[in-house]
């Protein structure tokens, strides 16, 4: 049976300056800082909080481990742990273009997310039967990503 894919929201989490690690025996390493942003959609609404990073491990020919942990706070009062890991892939010409400024197209990059999302409210106790999928890619300063539910 196929799954379907149910759409949750589209979260744009805004980013500040990464904290370089340099290079590390599986990569080259950086946290980055996630300080805030927005959830807008059919099933989550609200504001990402000041609380989060991504903690990123690029290999050589330009693969990215991704690793974000940051969370929600919804309209209606509940607090949503955002639990992010994944894979970024940009071919060297499309990660220059990337790193000169250039908002890039995301079709011309591949960026998915494995994701689970965790709350205590009452609520939101769905999502803690859930697994979700995200898609989507870098635009300036901030990450935008389309949560699917995996039905």
């Amino acid at each position: 049976m196929t799954p379907l894919l149910e759409p949750i929201c589209t979260l744009a989490i805004d980013l500040t300056r990464p904290h370089e690690m340099g290079e590390c025996p599986g990569g080259t390493r950086r946290i980055i800082p996630i300080v805030g942003g927005t959830a807008k959609g059919a099933r989550i609404n609200g504001r990402i909080l000041n609380i989060g990073a991504d903690w990123q491990t690029v290999q050589a020919g330009g693969l990215a481990q991704l690793d974000a942990r940051y969370a929600i706070e919804t309209d209606d009062g509940a607090v949503v742990e955002v639990i992010s890991q994944g894979i970024r892939h940009m071919a060297p010409e499309v990660a220059e273009r990337a790193a000169g400024g250039e908002d890039v197209p995301f079709s011309d990059y591949y960026m998915r997310t494995f994701i689970r999302l965790e709350s205590g409210h009452p609520d939101y106790d769905w999502v803690n039967r859930s697994l979700f999928l995200a898609t989507g890619g870098k635009r300036g300063a901030s990450v935008h990503l389309e949560i699917f539910r995996i039905g």
